[in-house]
């Protein structure tokens, strides 16, 4: 589908954007009501607030689709995230089931870093010179075609959660791993388990190359060129102004940054372990969040008792995170309620079931 395509079908009626967002609230409030139990609105925590004051569920990807699936009642499930997510919410749930993402250009720039062209033909030049020594692994930050690319030759996907957990079972099964798309979490996450910067590689499917300096047999991760372009703002710099203007404030990031601001913080780790932190810090206590905007804004407005900034003054939101918000909510039941439903998220069954092996494996992972 081309970006003509994908703008045509998710314009909506303008009568929406005309809407104040008090109609828009009662609209959508008024719809979940009549639908009741056969609808279920899972909220990505980095949503707009005018969205996730509506969710039945807040969390990561992966558990929303989780609780995606295992809400059998529920026939539509209009997920409040971007593609990949919704993606894995269809491949997770029952075919009766209908999963409708509010507004398709809600994506994801990581995601869209990996194609599965690119990654095919990165695989056959990578075995070609490491043979059948590596092992792929997805981050859950992936488009289904990849997580049955990585299903189909054997690996699995992680989530930020479970980084570590998964890296460590890659190993135990072949001596290299190449991990998409995210080179920061690879990095990261396997710098923490002891694999020293020297023997990680990274993988440009632009240049269609291996950048490494040292002999290739020193390899053990290959770090797939891609990054999250929110996480990858926050700097050294970022670091330094803070431990400057706020000596005693503890900063805390995602692993998504890069491997040099994850270094100079106190911590690092997933967004629940983010809010988890924060939830059982004491009052009064001074932190600098590294993660999405808006749910840092969400943060500091949960506990006004604790001084609580953006490590990056001038982070703006995920943009294509925020393209789901009032009107395309409003028009998206609207739509289910009158039986024209757009925008429905439907994975070839063919991906759909190579892609749940790579779910699979790392849900059964101990």
């Amino acid at each position: 589908m081309s970006i003509f395509q994908t703008v045509n079908k998710t314009l909506i009626p303008e009568k929406y954007n005309q809407m104040s967002n008090e109609e828009l609230e009662n609209k959508v409030r008024e719809a979940k009501e009549r639908l009741g139990s056969k609808l279920f609105i899972p909220g990505h925590h980095y949503q707009r607030d005018e969205v996730i004051q509506f969710a039945d569920a807040t969390g990561d990807s992966l558990v929303l689709a989780q609780l995606s699936a295992k809400n059998r009642d529920a026939e539509y499930i209009v997920f409040c995230g971007v593609h990949f997510m919704a993606e894995t919410a269809d491949i997770l749930t029952t075919d009766e089931q209908k999963v409708i993402l509010p507004d398709m250009r809600a994506g994801c720039s990581m995601a869209d870093m990996a194609d599965i062209h690119q990654t095919e033909r990165a695989w056959k030049e990578l075995t070609e010179t490491f043979g059948d020594t590596i092992l792929p692994l997805t981050y859950i930050n992936s488009t289904a075609a990849i997580k049955a690319f990585v299903g189909e030759h054997g690996g699995a996907t992680v989530t930020s959660s479970n980084a570590e957990k998964m890296v460590s079972w890659a190993f135990e099964q072949k001596e290299r791993l190449l991990f998409l798309p995210d080179q920061h979490l690879g990095r990261n996450t396997a710098f923490n388990l002891g694999i020293p910067l020297d023997a990680m590689a990274v993988w440009d499917p632009i240049q269609h190359k291996l950048i490494f300096d040292g002999p290739v047999e020193k390899v053990k991760v290959i770090l797939w060129k891609g990054h999250c372009g929110v996480h990858e703002n926050f700097t050294v710099e970022n670091v330094r102004s803070v431990r400057e203007k706020y000596p005693k404030m503890k900063i805390i990031v995602h692993p998504e940054c890069s491997r040099e601001v994850v270094a100079l913080s106190d911590m690092a780790g997933s967004t629940n372990y983010i809010i988890k932190k924060i939830e059982e810090s004491d009052p009064q206590t001074s932190w600098a969040i590294g993660t999405e905007q808006n749910l840092v804004n969400r943060i500091i407005k949960r506990y006004p008792d604790r001084q609580i900034i953006s490590l990056n003054p001038y982070m703006c939101s995920c943009m294509t995170m925020n393209r789901i918000d009032l009107p395309h909510l409003a028009w998206c039941l609207d739509s289910i309620e009158q039986g024209e439903i757009h925008n429905i998220i439907e994975v070839d069954k063919g991906v759909a079931e190579k892609a749940k092996l790579a779910l699979d494996r790392m849900l059964q992972t101990k």
